[in-house]
């Protein structure tokens, strides 16, 4: 979702061309993931590069391939997580507690050695290795309203076009 909504915005939104960069690879495209990873293809030198989370990329160099990380030109763009709670459970406390102590913790500090993909605010400062990957990196924030509403059709379009076209 953060790849094809990130093409959507550094294209105005427009579907056409933003759904149609992925395709003009497609014949040199080993695989499509539906949750980040494979950054060891291209560690392994089966795959000559590979679209991935920072975290991965930063995950696969941390376990010593020799990659390099860029990024492109127009930016990169980031989004939210979110943990969440199901309505009505029997035993919501320890839930809540967990997921709030798990969050400040991961947050606490922004390093690939937590493996944590947080963007610090402001005032915190990165673990350097990943303030240096970031350096000069344009990023831009992704409108969860318009892919909240937008994401079904996107997502069949998606599919029935750069998937399985």
């Amino acid at each position: 979702m953060t790849r094809i909504f990130s093409s959507l915005e550094v294209n105005g939104r427009d579907e056409n061309q933003g759904l149609r960069l992925p395709e003009e690879p497609r014949p040199n495209v080993r695989i499509y993931t539906k949750s980040g990873g494979g950054g060891r293809l291209v560690g392994l030198g089966q795959a000559g590069g590979g679209i991935f989370f920072i975290v991965d990329a930063l995950d696969t160099k941390a376990k010593g391939y020799d990659v390099a990380i860029s990024f492109p030109k127009e930016g990169i763009g980031s989004s939210a997580e979110a943990i969440a709670l199901i309505k009505g459970a029997k035993n919501p406390r320890p839930a809540r507690s967990s997921s709030t102590g798990r969050a400040r913790r991961r947050c606490r500090t922004c390093s690939p050695s937590t493996r944590s993909t947080c963007r610090p605010i402001p005032t915190w400062q990165s673990e350097a290795s990943l303030a240096q990957v970031l350096k000069g990196t344009r990023i831009f924030p992704i409108d969860a309203d318009y892919a909240g509403a937008n994401r079904k059709r996107v997502v069949e379009r998606w599919i029935a076009e750069v998937l399985n076209p």
